[in-house]
């Protein structure tokens, strides 16, 4: 399978002294190089916040959008830099990662941290799926 990836890449006017290490280049290149790499993503779309605090979603315009299309039907996918990206505030964070995005259906891959949900799922299913060999 072909999984429709969106790239998703944030950085605020707070990351101030992290700007070049963090830039939108650096994540823009870090995400195509990964999916160039994958073998089963293609990246649909990049959104982009520059300049926007990572503990709100709601004021992010390209996450708004980003959204919307995964309501649509047009994204099966995100992937970030890190977790950091999609977001700071841990909470909500973590309830896009744990609840959301998997109520959707969404994979979600944070390329540094080495996060990539499909793989966490994998592994959850063969340690409580009865094995044949057992």
């Amino acid at each position: 399978m072909l999984y429709r990836m969106a790239g998703y890449c944030r950085l605020s006017k707070e990351d101030g002294e992290n700007r070049i290490s963090e830039s939108i280049e650096n994540q823009k290149k870090l995400i195509l190089e990964y999916v160039d790499k994958a073998g089963d993503m293609q990246l649909v779309r990049m959104y982009v916040d520059d300049g926007y605090s990572g503990l709100y979603f709601s004021n992010r315009p390209q996450f708004q959008q980003m959204m919307a299309d995964i309501y649509k039907g047009e994204i099966q996918g995100v992937i970030t830099k890190d977790i950091s990206r999609l977001g700071r505030e841990h909470i909500e964070t973590g309830n896009y990662i744990e609840r959301v995005f998997p109520s959707l259906g969404i994979r979600y891959v944070a390329i540094l941290d080495g996060v990539d949900s499909l793989i966490l799922l994998i592994i959850f299913l063969e340690s409580h799926l009865p094995s044949a060999t057992k």
